[in-house]
């Protein structure tokens, strides 16, 4: 059942992502619509709160990713409005978007992380790049991750299988942020797993393996139609999908999280399974995971964010 009133749909900003964003924003206005919803779209500039203050709607549905959509601080400004919101609140979103402080979290909550090493780019200038990098290989070894502690979309993320090519992957990292986190390499099967909750606590959707042509899951694979081979439910034992489902509930929940949210896993040989990182704001484009998984549940994706307006909407 939809409700009266108009709801506002949050896409673009200023961030490295603003083109997904907007995406993302069009795709779900367009569910939200085919489900009875009156729905607004806008961009955050600076006639945004003259807007919401003269005509408020019932209902705030974020769709900014990277920093200035995930960190938390656009939904500060909701929260001083005190509009509903679909998503997580400011402090959840703060810890989730600083990938170093979620793998803290999540490890603190008993689940797999890979080993990692988080620097700023100071440390690389003050202490010497060169020394520094030979300590980092020496520690975590090869083949490496390497990547932004604070993006999305897999913007400034390259893997290192040669110490050589380490300094150049260390500068599109800082491209994108003054803090790069490199990590050991899991090799498996990546996965990704959507979690709703409309008040009857988080669930996990269908579990989607990405299976990239490249081999490596960057921007122009997840965003390039036909780049990417997705399955769903992922092709993998129904134990490991439990434990995929599993990890990517309990990382919700140590995180604090609300709503909705997407966790990226990795599936080793061994089977076990890896937390590598999670989205407050996950995408919903066309090339996005979490369509996909709504999908192959059997769910309509306007009811469904529909149920979560509902839960922003009768929050105490």
């Amino acid at each position: 059942m939809t409700m009266e009133g108009r709801v506002l749909v949050l896409a673009g900003g200023l961030s490295h992502e603003r083109d997904v964003s907007l995406r993302s924003g069009r795709r779900v206005a367009e569910a939200l619509r085919s489900a009875g919803y009156a729905v607004e779209e806008r961009d955050v500039d600076a006639s945004l709160l003259a807007v919401l203050g003269a005509d408020r709607p019932i209902c705030v549905v974020p769709m900014l990713h990277g920093e200035t959509g995930e960190d938390g601080a656009v939904r500060e400004v909701l929260e001083l409005l005190d509009l509903p919101y679909v998503g997580s609140v400011p402090a959840a979103c703060r810890t989730a978007f600083d990938k170093p402080v979620a793998k803290a979290v999540v490890e603190r909550a008993g689940l797999l992380t890979p080993a990692s090493v988080c620097l700023p780019h100071e440390t690389f200038r003050e202490l010497g790049a060169a020394a520094v990098m030979e300590l980092l290989v020496a520690r975590l070894g090869l083949p490496l991750m390497v990547k932004p502690a604070r993006s999305g979309s897999a913007l400034g993320c390259t893997v290192v299988r040669d110490a050589a090519h380490l300094p150049a992957a260390m500068v599109a990292a800082f491209a994108y942020g003054d803090v790069a986190l490199l990590e050991q390499f899991v090799v498996g099967h990546e996965v990704a797993v959507p979690v709703f909750d409309t008040g009857d606590g988080p669930r996990a959707l269908p579990v989607v393996s990405i299976r990239p042509d490249g081999g490596v899951y960057d921007y122009t694979a997840r965003y390039t139609a036909g780049s990417t081979e997705f399955r769903v439910p992922a092709d993998l034992p129904a134990d490991v999908l439990t434990a995929c489902a599993d990890v990517a509930v309990a990382a919700h929940t140590a995180l604090g999280l609300r709503h909705l949210s997407r966790s990226d896993l990795i599936v080793d040989d061994e089977g076990r399974v890896w937390f590598l990182e999670v989205n407050v704001a996950p995408g919903f484009t066309e090339t996005s995971t979490v369509p996909l998984s709504v999908a192959a549940d059997g769910l309509d994706l306007g009811e469904l964010v529909g149920s979560l307006i509902t839960a922003a909407v009768s929050r105490p």
